[in-house]
């Protein structure tokens, strides 16, 4: 049992601090730990990471919100083509034999990591707020439609994915971006972790227990932080832990 404790704790660590300072996925940290260190079955490690992941980003998302980083209307409309068009991504790849690309999400995680700390996202609220409401709107709509086909054909990177293109594409401030990130990634979580409790079975309860604790736990010391930090700080601890993360579990992958 005691391996099985500080497994779940790394692993939760990891994952919460890459939630939230990065808006990152559980999934893509607990999941390859849990397969790897305790021979757990993949889908239910991917049910217990989906799990852990709704409440880590939901009070992310709450502590982004109370310090008004958090772009609630249009990550909503974001949210939803998400979730649409990972469904029709889903459905695609199922017909198309090969498409498969495992490393996708790490290496996306690598790299952002290296671009943040390289090229600080140093974009202000004010220059963000210039962009007209209707067009930040239908930017929300495209943007979510990319990250969700993304998403659903590959299967994997929406944290980063939703991250990359807030910052790259949308011209978010850092702080709002990972806000609405983790506040898309709770409900998106959610019904990720519904599906997989209601199509397969329920998980070992105290490994659902012990991952969800510990994530949480470190996701909302992270958003403090995150809060808390200038724009240069907050770009170099974020390059940070997604390059540290990234490097991780390649080699966790490949253990």
């Amino acid at each position: 049992m005691l391996i099985k404790l500080i497994v779940f704790f790394f692993a939760g660590m990891g994952a919460g601090l890459g939630t939230g300072f990065a808006g990152m996925s559980a999934a893509a940290v607990i999941s390859p730990m849990l397969i790897t260190f305790l021979k757990m079955p993949a889908y239910e490690a991917v049910g217990i990471a989906l799990a852990s992941d709704v409440l880590a980003s939901a009070v992310s998302a709450y502590t982004y919100g109370k310090n008004k980083n958090l772009d609630i209307k249009n990550g909503i409309v974001m949210m939803f083509s998400v979730l649409i068009f990972t469904l029709l991504g889903s459905w695609i790849a199922s017909k198309v034999p090969n498409t498969a690309m495992g490393n996708f999400s790490v290496t996306i995680t690598f790299l952002l990591g290296v671009k943040f700390i390289i090229k600080p996202v140093m974009t202000t609220k004010e220059a963000m707020e210039d962009v007209e409401p209707h067009k930040r709107l239908i930017q929300s709509v495209i943007s979510g439609i990319l990250v969700g086909f993304i998403c659903g054909f590959v299967g994997a990177g929406g944290g980063m994915m939703m991250l990359l293109v807030l910052t790259g594409l949308l011209g978010y401030e850092l702080k709002t971006a990972v806000g609405t990130s983790v506040f898309i990634m709770s409900f998106t979580a959610l019904t990720g972790a519904v599906s997989h409790f209601v199509i397969g079975e329920l998980p070992d309860l105290w490994s659902l227990v012990f991952c969800i604790i510990f994530t949480l736990l470190w996701a909302r010391i992270a958003a403090k932080l995150a809060n808390k930090a200038s724009a240069v700080t907050l770009n170099r601890a974020t390059g940070g832990v997604l390059v540290i993360l990234g490097v991780a579990i390649m080699i966790v992958n490949y253990f």
